[in-house]
């Protein structure tokens, strides 16, 4: 396995990794949350500008593995409050061309810094 970090993306705030590559090309993105990786900053009170960051965030992992998200097979959106769902999907669905992978969004009561969203992604070459 292997362990791919980038600068482009926030260091963990937790004992884990951004993402883990498998042999077989399977990369798991660990969950991120709005933080710049510039300012090391978390954004809040904009869900829209949130979910925009954690999908650069997420961007910039694909990219460190070679992938875009067109290699996205899987999501899993953490929201503090399901309200956000509506605008949350503005921009998350932005970031794809054409084809969706599966997902869930689950509204959860905590996140990680106070954090509105956090994202998870699995992409597979």
């Amino acid at each position: 396995m292997v362990y791919a970090q980038t600068e482009e993306a926030p260091k963990p705030v937790a004992p884990y990794s951004q993402s883990r590559l498998t042999a077989s090309g399977v990369l798991f993105v660990s969950g991120q949350i709005p933080i710049n990786p510039e300012t090391g900053e978390l954004l809040k009170g904009d869900i829209k500008k949130e979910t925009e960051q954690v999908m650069k965030n997420i961007q910039a992992i694909l990219k460190a593995n070679d992938m875009t998200f067109s290699d996205v097979v899987k999501c899993t959106v953490f929201l503090t409050d399901i309200r956000d769902y509506k605008a949350m999907n503005e921009v998350y669905g932005s970031f794809f061309e054409d084809k969706f992978p599966a997902r869930e969004a689950i509204e959860i009561s905590n996140l990680p810094l106070g954090a509105s969203i956090e994202i998870s992604a699995i992409a597979s070459k």
